[in-house]
């Protein structure tokens, strides 16, 4: 569906990892969680200004795949991309990627890729809600 791509440069400083120097699994749900907040902004949508609306995108489902770790001071890019969008949810695919270790082939290594559903919810009763029309025009003519 989605032909467009968001990649956030990322830079493991030493908080994400462990005391091996190696990045703690559920940082790279936070990195993920960085670069959806990145794409919406790069769209000109603020969370904040869609929690005043009394909206919010919550995740409600992750299936993430580990290939390779990652380590203390390298450099990441983290690659997004919707691959469906409903009427209260999307699903992105996103990739982690290492521009300081590369792959045998001398490519950027593939650390983790995940698919991650987020759903549009009411934040007074945590239920699903309609995606804006304004974000659902913005998400149908530059991402899918």
């Amino acid at each position: 569906m989605s032909q467009a791509e968001f990649i956030l440069p990322v830079r493991v400083y030493y908080e994400d990892t462990d005391v091996a120097g190696v990045v703690y699994y559920a940082n790279y749900l936070k990195f993920y969680e960085r670069a959806r907040t990145e794409w919406l902004r790069s769209l000109g949508y603020d969370q904040d200004v869609l929690i005043k609306q009394g909206l919010a995108f919550a995740v409600a489902h992750v299936d993430a795949k580990y290939f390779a770790p990652a380590r203390f001071n390298d450099q990441l890019k983290v690659i997004t991309k919707i691959t469906k969008s409903r009427k209260a949810s999307m699903v992105f695919h996103q990739k982690i990627v290492s521009e300081t270790v590369l792959d045998d082939n001398g490519k950027e290594k593939l650390l983790n890729e995940a698919t991650i559903k987020v759903a549009c919810v009411d934040l007074k009763t945590m239920k699903p809600k309609s995606i804006p029309n304004y974000l659902v025009e913005e998400i149908a003519s530059d991402w899918c």
